[in-house]
């Protein structure tokens, strides 16, 4: 069995750059195993130091030099996190010269630009498609569609919910869900409640072994998670779709950013902010 390197994501902030970049980066090293640690909010030369002495004693411990990834605006607070005992890599240190240099301007170096509430406008914008997805999850509220920028579609437990939270998070868009019922299937037409926005609709589909993986964690034995009823549903639903022209999405395999993304560019979306 590999050893386990420790990789530590610290930030002034939210600490959101640094583990997914660091995140991305180690994704290339699947032979080994890391024990990650997020760090927030190191926002002055004492705390800094303090994280330091963490890492020093991790690596004392480990007997491998840790791997730090690190995306600190202050230089001071930046430098006190650097250790001889681990692998430090900045993002700041990194990029921002060469960008500084390119521009021929100097970085304001303002702490919190890229995830604080610098534009309120954004934010709230943000918080009102979040708002809106919940309140129009699961079909639970019809009225209102019109104001979608995408309707998402499928079998229950296909990923709806969380890709119109992510798609409401990340990309301010209004995004709604309904689920596909046995009485949706085995007939010909859409739902009735969803054909005056047929132009927005976006189908996800699953495999059903892995439908039927998931559902039972909810209600095992049960017809609803049968692996034989798990196919009915998917293959009548991808029979809609494919009837009425709608565009859909295999995401068994697909992770909720993959599928986001994915349905921003075939259907046209455009970011809120």
């Amino acid at each position: 069995m590999p050893y386990r390197r420790s990789a530590f994501f610290i930030s002034d902030r939210t600490g959101i750059t640094a583990e997914s970049l660091g995140h991305t980066l180690l994704t290339q090293f699947d032979a080994l195993e890391f024990k990650r640690e997020t760090i927030p909010f190191v926002d002055t030369v004492e705390k800094a130091r303090g994280i330091a002495s963490h890492i020093r004693e991790r690596a004392a411990t480990d007997h491998h030099r840790p791997l730090v990834f690190s995306s600190i605006v202050n230089p001071d607070v930046r430098e006190a996190v650097k250790v001889d005992e681990a692998l430090c890599i900045d993002f700041f240190e990194t990029f921002i010269g060469q960008i500084e240099h390119e521009l021929h301007h100097k970085a304001e170096l303002s702490v919190g630009k890229a995830h604080g509430v610098v534009n309120e406008e954004r934010y709230d914008h943000r918080i009102e498609a979040v708002n809106y997805s919940l309140s129009h999850d699961d079909g639970i509220k019809m009225k209102g569609l019109d104001e979608a920028d995408v309707i998402l579609v499928g079998v229950s437990r296909s990923g709806k919910t969380p890709t119109c939270l992510y798609l409401a998070l990340q990309y301010g868009i209004r995004a709604a869900n309904y689920p596909l019922t046995p009485d949706d299937l085995g007939h010909d037409g859409l739902p009735a409640q969803l054909l005056a926005h047929r132009q927005k609709l976006f189908g996800l589909t699953i495999e059903p072994l892995r439908l039927h993986s998931i559902r039972s964690e909810r209600r095992r034995d049960s017809k609803y998670a049968s692996v034989d009823n798990c196919r009915y549903e998917v293959n009548e639903a991808e029979s809609l779709f494919r009837q009425h022209g709608v565009p859909f999405l295999n995401a068994t395999h697909k992770s909720i950013e993959e599928i986001a993304t994915t349905i921003v560019h075939q259907a046209h979306l455009t970011r809120r902010f």
